[in-house]
């Protein structure tokens, strides 16, 4: 049986395809993939990967339902044209805030997801900074799950930041942050947050010191950017001399970009995990990092079977 590696792309992030591709110096899989007047997905596979390693490179962003349907169709399609290994690279996984059951009669809707996925036909996983950890442990199949922090600390270490302070958003990411200070040999702070309702939080109180110090606000994404432009006029509140960002999935919807136009963060480092060219016009603060040379060495090494934890040594 033939050993090819094959990348494959779905239209939720094309460009993010092609940049994988291009540093594994292999071409992208020719697949059409339309739509019927009704909205429903057609998609054909024009290349035999019979006995193929083939990676579908598909985050599950907005239009999250589609993007999921659409990876959901190019996994069938690949399992029925003799695949030898299907990856689901998700470098976003949707869904991921439903991780549990917060109120009585709601679904665990990230677990639901990763039974379809695995139900469809793929035989391993391959994903960037899930929201909650625990998510792995929803898929019957091997899940690798990478992390952004390599691309944000050679980034943030290059930067000219003065007297630096990690700050984590909420108590649920005191563990990132704390690791996250460590390598940049920085303090550690932490925003006292409650939440009231979903995508609204109110800021509480800062523990640590940042008075005169520069702050770096730390999460695994921002979505309306509620929490972190309240974190940065908590932290300015307090004395913090500049204030900013990084996270790896910039969801950023609804009133995000304005937000975070009007806040006090003088720079929003992320990820490009999901597309951001049109938001990027818009968010003059934004600086976005390229994930793919990350990627594709993960993708490289399943495919040699070699380990992706010396990848965060």
């Amino acid at each position: 049986m033939p050993d090819v590696l094959t990348l494959l792309s779905g239209n939720a992030h094309r460009k993010l395809s092609q940049d994988v591709a291009r540093h594994l110096g292999i071409q992208l899989c020719d697949a059409t993939i339309t739509t019927f007047s009704d909205g429903e997905i057609l998609l054909q596979i024009n290349e035999n990967v019979r006995g193929f390693d083939v990676f579908v490179v598909q985050p599950t962003c907005t239009p999250v339902n589609e993007n999921i349907m659409e990876l959901l169709l190019m996994i069938d399609a690949l399992k029925r044209a003799s695949a030898r290994r299907i990856t689901a690279v998700i470098p976003y996984y949707g869904y991921a805030r439903q991780d549990r059951k917060v109120q009585p009669r709601v679904p665990i809707s990230s677990k639901l997801i990763a039974d379809i996925i695995t139900a469809a036909g793929t035989n391993r996983i391959l994903t960037v900074d899930l929201h909650a950890a625990q998510i792995q442990g929803f898929f019957n199949i091997p899940v690798d799950h990478l992390y952004a922090s390599p691309v944000l600390l050679d980034y943030i270490k290059r930067s000219d930041f003065k007297d630096l302070v990690v700050v984590s958003p909420d108590a649920g990411g005191v563990e990132r942050a704390r690791a996250f200070a460590k390598k940049l040999k920085a303090s550690l702070a932490i925003i006292d947050k409650r939440r009231e309702t979903a995508n609204v939080s109110q800021m509480m109180n800062v523990i640590g010191d940042v008075k005169g110090h520069d702050a770096l606000l730390l999460d695994d994404m921002i979505d309306t950017a509620g929490t972190i432009t309240q974190a940065a006029n908590a932290l300015k509140e307090k004395g913090a001399r500049k204030v900013f960002a990084a996270c790896t999935h910039a969801v950023l919807s609804g009133p995000a970009i304005e937000r975070i136009n009007d806040s006090a963060i003088e720079e929003l480092i992320v990820a490009d995990t999901v597309p951001l060219d049109a938001k990027k016009e818009k968010c003059r603060k934004l600086t976005v990092l390229s994930i793919a040379p990350l990627l594709a060495e993960a993708i490289k090494r399943i495919h040699e079977e070699s380990s992706i934890s010396s990848l965060f040594v």
